[in-house]
């Protein structure tokens, strides 16, 4: 994404879409702050569809739209397929998703052949490589000059082509060669057991991790690698993923969150990610249900009665936690005067009642995402992302579930600790420690440096307690709360010992207290949700309203309104120092502050930000 504007998802209805709409639609986006668009390919609305998916009559329209969005400075992105998950009747019955007993029960629906209601095909086996490559490249060959690797002319700013959220049912999830891979590993057939799972805990937990492996390695790198291929980039939402979310996410060049189907701090997930792996931008699919779901067709609560107000603060969260790029969710074909909607999104279009605060909206989003991609993510503890934990329990209480999340291991309920309220903290999961090194100080952790470590879980895989072992005799300060348990059938003789020469070591902790930390980054009461990044000797900080704190799905309408003034008192330990300010939150505002060696300058960051108002100058 060559721009800090917001994109938008553009939904493609099944039927004719002319030359003519397309530059309509895209001179208007351009106009109204846009950087570009995601083509997306649904149903038909009136029932019968379009050109035949994947046809030569099918992709004429959608060169054309590259074509102009390249010639008036947009940037224009794919999402692979139609409808979601990865499937249609273009993929064989060998191709497609299986469970223990055989084929999925589950099919493809909403998707570009076939009208609501009806199902379109198999859903593609994640777990299979060779069926992804199949699909993909039948796609990627549609699309003929529209991807780098299918023309003459270079293109300037390469697409993304877009893998949307996981969404293929877990029960009994199963590949071909499943049986024997999981009896090599664990020396025992899980087989005979799939009809009961849940009663065999460990049983699962081996279960699921060999399952996150498949979902990495089947499907999540070689997605990267065939994007790479077409000379794309990719653009991915690992959530509902049965996998390391934050390896998965770590093989996409934009990791992308989803909000608020996905409460604002999921988002850290991929921030933390993005870190480690070193990719500058983490994108937000954003405002997706708002105020609540309604299946199709819908609509949602409050559709078309949107609150700016609510998305602004909804856009403030995602700042807070991470997000460096919006894509609005999201605008429809239409011609002018078209009343084409989407059932469960925020409208983006001329027609919408939101039309007055596109610009004026996108301008502060595009101000903030260019202040949040300076630099580097700030790091100073590494928080332990307690997989073992969610792969061995079940589901999620029936008053936290939602309607995209029903099990812990989806980690929609894994939150940072509080007592780490402050200072900036980053998951890191087990594929990073076990490559990764104490030197200098330093946990180095792929791209990212850390001063210390936080583990506060009941179960360790004996890999990771052994990485723990090596980073903590190299002298890497580790915060382990409780002394963990092995998860998993086949346990190790020598776990124990482990943990106790773990817990021996004079840098590794039971409690915070004794750590004798330095101060956080931030200090005070009721510190506001915020994010940092560092730029040479610049922390650049985005301190969201404090209403954001605690947002969750779904949103009160007009949660956003408030008469008054919120103050906070926030001490600042940058650059070997302690600096205090006093921040004021005027309704909906949020705040940025930049701290160098010389001064704190605190900026408030408007709506529309051609009017901005004085900035605040603390002096030393």
């Amino acid at each position: 994404m060559h721009t800090c504007n917001p994109y938008t998802r553009w939904w493609w209805f099944s039927g004719l879409i002319r030359d003519d709409v397309i530059r309509h639609q895209l001179d208007w986006a351009k106009t109204n702050g846009f950087g570009g668009v995601e083509i997306a390919w649904l149903y038909p609305l009136d029932g019968a569809p379009g050109p035949k998916w994947l046809s030569a009559e099918w992709a004429g329209p959608v060169a054309f739209a590259r074509q102009y969005c390249e010639q008036i400075g947009l940037g224009c992105d794919f999402t692979v397929g139609s409808a979601w998950p990865f499937g249609g009747p273009d993929v064989p019955p060998e191709d497609a998703s299986l469970t223990y007993e055989g084929l999925s029960p589950q099919r493809l629906e909403k998707s570009w052949d076939f009208p609501l209601g009806q199902e379109g095909g198999y859903i593609l086996n994640h777990l299979d490589r060779h069926a992804l490559a199949r699909y993909m490249r039948r796609f990627t060959a549609a699309l003929g000059d529209a991807l780098p690797a299918n023309r003459q002319s270079p293109i300037v700013h390469p697409p993304a082509l877009f893998c949307d959220s996981w969404e293929v049912l877990p029960d009994g999830l199963w590949a071909r060669d499943f049986r024997e891979r999981f009896s090599d590993r664990y020396g025992y057939d899980i087989l005979p057991l799939m009809s009961d799972l849940d009663a065999h805990p460990d049983e699962r937990y081996d279960y699921r991790k060999l399952i996150a492996a498949y979902a990495l390695d089947e499907f999540y790198r070689p997605y990267a690698e065939l994007c790479h291929e077409s000379g794309a980039v990719s653009r991915v939402q690992a959530h509902g993923a049965p996998a390391d979310l934050l390896a998965v996410y770590a093989t996409a060049d934009i990791p992308e969150t989803e909000a608020l189907l996905f409460d604002p701090d999921f988002a850290t997930f991929a921030a933390s990610a993005a870190a480690l792996a070193g990719k500058p931008i983490v994108s937000s699919e954003t405002f997706t249900c708002v105020y609540g779901w309604k299946p199709a067709p819908g609509p949602s609560p409050y559709q078309d009665q949107e609150h700016p107000g609510d998305l602004k603060l909804l856009a403030d969260a995602l700042f807070a936690n991470g997000v460096n790029h919006i894509i609005w969710h999201g605008m429809p074909y239409n011609p002018p005067g078209g009343a084409n909607r989407f059932y469960t999104t925020t409208h983006v279009g001329p027609d919408s009642p939101l039309a007055e605060h596109f610009l004026p909206f996108n301008e502060y989003m595009e101000t903030v995402c260019a202040h949040m991609r300076r630099g580097r993510p700030y790091t100073d503890v590494a928080v332990y992302l307690p997989l073992e934990d969610a792969w061995m329990a079940g589901e999620l209480p029936a008053c936290l579930q939602k309607p995209s999340s029903r099990y812990i291991w989806e980690l929609q309920e894994t939150k940072f600790p509080p007592a780490l309220r402050g200072r900036h903290p980053l998951w890191i999961s087990a594929p990073f420690l076990r490559d990764a090194q104490y030197t200098g100080g330093k946990l180095c952790a792929g791209h990212a440096g850390f001063n210390w470590l936080f583990v506060d879980v009941e179960w360790l895989d004996a890999d990771t307690v052994n990485d723990l072992l090596r980073l903590g005799q190299a002298g890497l300060p580790i915060c382990l709360r409780r002394d963990p348990k092995q998860p998993g059938r086949v346990k190790s003789a020598g776990y124990a010992a482990q943990v106790a020469a773990l817990r021996r070591l004079p840098n590794v902790y039971a409690d915070l207290s004794a750590m004798r930390l330095p101060p956080p980054l931030l200090a005070g009461d009721d510190l506001p949700e915020f994010w940092c990044r560092v730029d040479g000797e610049t922390h650049t900080f985005f301190l969201a309203h404090p209403d954001t704190r605690g947002l969750r799905y779904p949103m009160h309408y007009g949660q956003s309104q408030r008469n008054e003034t919120l103050t906070r008192r926030i001490t600042l330990h940058t650059h070997g120092a302690a600096r205090e300010i006093t921040l004021a939150f005027a309704p909906g505002q949020s705040r940025l502050v930049h701290a160098t060696a010389r001064e704190v300058e605190a900026l408030d960051v408007e709506f529309n930000p051609s009017t901005p108002r004085a900035s605040d100058h603390f002096g030393l």
